[in-house]
């Protein structure tokens, strides 16, 4: 992501993108009622748009929206690339120690759709030196549509079609895990085979 200063496009331009790309929406409520806030990975312009810029979004276009009541988040992480739609760890921190306490208090649950390994791997190591561990135990891995329906109302969320394209490939490729899961039970074991000598080698993402 670059600074507010690099960006080619005006801060109203990239204001106006962050709303005509949908990457932020506050829909529909999870099983508990509370509020969702869904994130499409996909849909961010990293290299678009300015972190200041998206701070700003936040606060007045997002954070209103969620109220002071409890909420949760499901991101969606289908098909992203990390040269298009990262912005980088230093950004996300940085976006992270922004958000107003209150909000972060408020969040209770979040849910990382279609994670890929390196995706995994990342937030079970660098993430945990860059958010607190409150965050952090609210994280919920799931693999799948059908096991995010256990927790959202389906009814209520809007989910592009390559995610749900993406969903049915997932059927020939048995390296993804199944359900809803969570690194702290087992993050400090040692596995006694290797995950990743068990799959295949393209079913990584």
């Amino acid at each position: 992501m670059n600074s507010s200063s690099s960006c080619t496009l005006s801060e109203a331009d990239q204001d106006h993108l962050f709303e005509k790309l949908d990457v932020f929406k506050v829909k529909g409520r999870d099983k508990r009622g509370r509020k969702v806030l869904l994130i499409i990975g996909k849909h961010f312009p990293a290299r678009l748009v300015g972190s200041e810029v998206l701070k700003k979004y936040l606060e007045e276009k997002i954070y209103p929206k969620l109220g002071a009541k409890p909420f949760s988040v499901v991101y969606v992480h289908t098909d992203v690339q990390r040269s298009e739609n990262f912005p980088g760890i230093s950004v996300l921190r940085s976006i992270y120690d922004a958000i107003p306490t209150n909000v972060k208090d408020n969040l209770e649950a979040f849910y990382f759709l279609h994670h890929g390994l390196q995706a995994r791997l990342f937030l079970a190591t660098i993430g945990r030196l860059f958010f607190n561990r409150g965050l952090y135990s609210k994280l919920k891995y799931v693999s799948r549509l059908e096991f995010l329906w256990d927790h959202v109302r389906r009814m209520e969320m809007e989910i592009p079609e390559f995610v749900h394209e993406h969903d049915e490939e997932l059927e020939y490729c048995p390296m993804m895990d199944y359900g809803l899961e969570s690194d702290h039970p087992r993050v400090y074991t040692t596995p006694s085979v290797d995950p990743i000598s068990m799959y295949s080698m393209r079913c990584i993402a």
